[in-house]
């Protein structure tokens, strides 16, 4: 059994936008090769992640890394092969997406849960915990858009990391807000990797992949360059990129 499944992935990006191709591209185009500023993003990249398994994805920026995940999360459709999730994510990526200005910190917790499907009685089961570990009980009637960044972020880690899907999707979230928000942070990870969570986690912070991760996939230029052991993964990506 997996948890993901991945197969002949590739994507494409158009100048800064999805590679959505028009009919002129389609029809026009026949025979003469690549549109302009066309180029992929990941290319022909395949692997599957166990129940349970603890992956970090390694790459220099603008390699593919934050892409794949949001292929995971199903966020983006991939333009070739496929990937298949067994059971749902909770993505923490691109955190503060989807929370409202213009309603209040109480009314955005509520939103956000039920748009990430918690029902309304595990939302009000929950609601203080929520609270209280983005530590902002005196704010519950603030508007979001008058809260601090780092607030924001304390917040919406806060309600997704309350969700109890199996797979947990990590993209540099932990490099945001101060030292001590962040040991709150690893120690929730830490816990959801013991309730046996499936983790697939994108940092650049190479003590955190050792923490966290067993095994690693090294992205360069949208390929998958290898896929072995935390340690050999990093060793291999630290060779390729050492100053000259």
């Amino acid at each position: 059994m997996t948890a993901i499944e991945v197969v002949g992935l590739g994507v494409r990006f158009r100048r800064n936008r999805r590679g959505r191709r028009t009919f002129k591209d389609i029809f026009g185009r026949r025979g003469r090769g690549r549109p302009p500023g066309e180029f992929w993003a990941l290319r022909d990249v395949s692997f599957t992640v166990a129940p349970g398994e603890s992956i970090g994805v390694v790459g220099r920026n603008g390699q593919g890394k934050s892409t794949l995940l949001k292929l995971v999360a199903g966020v983006l459709l991939p333009d070739e092969g496929r990937v298949v999730v067994h059971g749902g994510v909770a993505p923490l990526i691109e955190l503060t997406g989807g929370f409202v200005g213009d309603l209040t910190v109480r009314e955005n917790v509520r939103l956000t849960a039920g748009l990430h499907g918690m029902s309304r009685a595990e939302i009000s089961r929950r609601f203080d915990d929520i609270i209280g570990f983005a530590e902002l009980e005196d704010f519950l009637d603030t508007p979001y858009k008058h809260l601090s960044s780092g607030m924001k972020v304390r917040l919406a880690f806060s309600v997704v990391s309350q969700l109890e899907e199996p797979i947990l999707l990590v993209d540099e979230v932990l490099a945001v807000g101060d030292k001590a928000f962040r040991e709150k942070c690893y120690r929730r990870i830490d816990e959801l990797l013991a309730d046996g969570r499936t983790l697939f986690f994108v940092s650049h912070n190479e003590r955190d992949l050792r923490r966290f991760c067993a095994r690693g996939l090294y992205l360069d230029k949208g390929r998958l360059v290898l896929d072995g052991p935390i340690g050999d993964v990093l060793d291999r990506y630290n060779a390729d990129n050492a100053p000259a």
